[in-house]
């Protein structure tokens, strides 16, 4: 259990919904019809094999553009037209009145795209999320082994999520760019997790990262203008140099709010993956297509645990910050709209290869796009964390039975163990009906054997092994469907150990 490997197919297969199963097995349609396309070999051209006409006939065929469009009635048209008939200023081909009233001056010109950008100011829902008897479960309370189980379900339980609903999602190639090892700015947060931890062990935030978001809260939540305000470029960039160069030496106290707020969103921008990574950044776009908010929200969930850890952690942060900017909002006139836009190219940013091609209203529709995302994080940030029961379950399930294939007994071993095997089970049944033994090793009762009432919890159990000028103590399941779960205070202890009869008990901060 504590090699991270990837689970067997069969393994993962046998505890998907028929709803997910069906999303693997068209997924995997579509990559074995890709692989034969790709080895089908390649047809000829005619050309390559008559020879070309010496002179030219420019009547002997025409090049046809099809365009379709909506217009004010919000209703898609189909439009044709070609080049030479453009050129010469004949009638285009078209069911649209005010396209073919706009293609009538055609002149060289092969695209036309018409791109309406809407704002609408709605009434925020509230979620809450309903504990269950287990209770919550987030993802830093799951161990490494079981974030990995839970990445492959979540992977696809999104994927059928969005085709129920009706949304294709292309996934975009991801541009090369070379990592920096040295420095701050530029360089991947694996490789500056590593570096701080060699000083500040299990520290899940870059402390660079830290630093900033620290100077912020403590004097710039009042400032007006916070994090809109551009502070001097030269300033930023001769502040920049100093970091890269050392920051453990940096004089923190001498920076001012707005120039650590460009440094905060200068970091981010500057990461060499996306804070939201490559391989999502295209499917939070798609979430924009989904017409309920609920849904919306529910997808955020599932894509925020697909995230890497760092990233994760690093999201989590920021978005309590952003939350307490907005909750002092009549102080620093940010309103939460106001800090879902400026923060919207930060987190939302798309490699173009060529900027002068993009359209003023397509940055326009991004950058509205992203804070409409950005502001559904600020507001339910408390439910992205959170992982929802169903795919809980589904990994202990999936740990279950990688158990049991790994034991792989044949019919002839596990007859000759069911003796003892019925021997042990009527031992553990006599001293464990209803009975857990807690183990403590960092305190002085290194365990103890406690009677689950109905309305037993973790922190009853915890609060008998506390001490003074002790760290805050937590009880975690291990062992039996689960690898390593956190449990929360006000969980139920006798329905986990229902659900995982077999786990071992034990407190640790």
């Amino acid at each position: 259990m504590d090699d991270e490997v990837p689970p067997p197919a069969e393994v993962l297969l046998s505890t998907l919904t028929h709803q997910q199963a069906t999303t693997v097995r068209k997924r995997l349609d579509n990559y074995n019809e890709t692989l034969k396309k790709r080895n089908r070999q390649p047809i000829r051209d005619v050309r390559d094999i008559f020879t070309e006409v010496g002179h030219k006939c420019t009547n002997a065929f025409c090049i046809v553009y099809i365009v379709y469009c909506k217009c004010k009635t919000n209703v898609q048209h189909r439009c044709e037209f070609d080049l030479l008939h453009a050129e010469r200023g004949l009638p285009v081909k078209s069911d649209c009145f005010e396209h073919r009233r706009l293609l009538a001056g055609f002149k060289k010109v092969c695209v036309c795209v018409c791109v309406c950008v809407c704002v609408c100011v709605c009434v925020c829902l509230q979620f809450a999320s309903i504990s269950p008897s287990q209770g919550l479960s987030c993802a830093g309370d799951l161990s490494s082994r079981d974030l990995t189980q839970l990445s492959f379900i979540s992977h696809i339980e999104i994927t059928t999520f969005l085709m129920t609903l009706g949304i294709h999602n292309k996934r975009t190639r991801p541009p090369r760019c070379r990592n920096r090892d040295s420095g701050v700015f530029g360089v991947p947060l694996n490789t500056l997790l590593e570096k701080d931890r060699k000083k500040f062990p299990g520290v899940k935030v870059p402390v660079v990262f830290q630093k900033l978001l620290c100077i912020l809260e403590q004097t710039g939540l009042l400032t007006e203008g916070i994090l809109r305000v551009p502070a001097s470029a030269a300033k930023v960039k001769c502040l920049r140099r100093e970091l890269d160069r050392c920051y453990e030496g940096f004089d923190w106290s001498a920076l001012r709010q707005v120039d650590a707020s460009s440094l905060l969103k200068l970091f981010i921008r500057e990461l060499p993956t996306p804070l939201l990574t490559h391989t999502h950044l295209s499917t939070y776009r798609s979430v924009l297509s989904i017409p309920s908010e609920l849904h919306q929200v529910q997808a955020l969930q599932l894509l925020t645990l697909l995230l890497p850890e760092a990233n994760r952690e690093i999201l989590r942060a920021l978005l309590d910050f952003l939350r307490k900017v907005v909750s002092h909002q009549d102080q620093n006139r940010m309103s939460l709209w106001n800090v879902s836009m400026v923060m919207a190219p930060n987190l939302f940013r798309r490699h173009h290869g060529n900027k002068r091609s993009i359209a003023k209203r397509d940055e326009m529709e991004e950058a509205v796009g992203g804070a409409q995302l950005i502001r559904l994080m600020i507001i339910h940030q408390d439910l992205l964390w959170t992982v929802p029961k169903f795919l809980l379950s589904q990994v202990r399930q999936m740990n279950q039975v990688s158990i049991q294939k790994q034991l792989g007994l044949s019919w002839t071993s596990r007859l000759l163990r069911k003796k003892n095997d019925k021997n042990e089970r009527d031992q553990i049944t006599e001293l464990c009906e209803g009975v857990i033994r807690v183990h403590a090793p960092l305190h002085t009762k290194i365990s103890m054997v406690i009677q689950l009432e109905e309305q037993t919890t973790a922190k009853d159990i915890t609060s008998r092994f506390e001490c003074e000028n002790s760290p805050v103590q937590h009880l975690y399941e291990v062992g039996g469907n689960i690898c390593e779960r956190r449990l929360h205070p006000d969980c139920v202890l006798l329905d986990v150990y229902r659900v995982n009869p077999h786990c071992d008990w034990l407190i640790k901060p």
